[in-house]
């Protein structure tokens, strides 16, 4: 699904729209509008962090997938997170001007994206220990983007670790990676 900020879905220019967990309250109402009781959540990067609310937000997760996801967003001032955001703002800042330039080729919503980086969320360590869901987290071998996939699988007592082949960008489309999410759904 194309969340708010994203694909065809709306993409609100008023920053309050991206806080207080509102993508996953957004999954949330779409599984309740469904009558879906149980469901499984396949998160990669910033679709982790989402999925990583869903697993506290809602028990009728019974297990997810974080890709591509470190444990570096457990930090609420994470500076990745606020250099993305201030990039998107406008800010010069040399590390995301390659995104910035694919952002504005690919017509994409900059303006969004920024409210959606200063918007998101993060689970604490605290709360990641209290989960009971099996989860796997997954991650490229040349993927250190968003801090220690194993950092992250160790602090979530049911979780079990991948590693793939590839970097952010292309271990999320090996064949190992769908291997690995597919084996671990069944």
């Amino acid at each position: 699904m194309d969340l708010r900020g994203n694909g065809k879905s709306d993409k609100p220019h008023i920053p309050e729209a991206y806080l207080n967990d509102a993508e996953a309250k957004d999954i949330m109402g779409i599984v309740s509008k469904l009558k879906i009781k149980s469901y499984s959540a396949v998160g990669y990067s910033r679709g982790s962090i989402i999925v990583a609310r869903l697993l506290v937000l809602d028990k009728r997760v019974n297990r997810a997938v974080l890709g591509g996801m470190g444990a570096d967003f457990t930090n609420p001032d994470w500076p990745r997170r606020i250099m993305f955001y201030e990039g998107l703002m406008g800010k010069p800042v040399p590390e995301v001007a390659g995104l910035i330039k694919y952002i504005k080729e690919a017509d994409l919503d900059q303006q969004a994206l920024a409210y959606m980086q200063n918007g998101q969320p993060s689970t604490s360590k605290e709360a990641l220990a209290k989960i009971n869901q099996k989860v796997l987290v997954i991650s490229g071998t040349e993927d250190a983007d968003n801090g220690s996939a194993k950092e992250l699988a160790d602090l979530i007592p049911y979780s079990s670790l991948a590693n793939v082949p590839g970097d952010h960008g292309g271990a999320v489309r090996t064949k190992e990676f769908a291997q690995a999410v597919v084996t671990f759904l069944m």
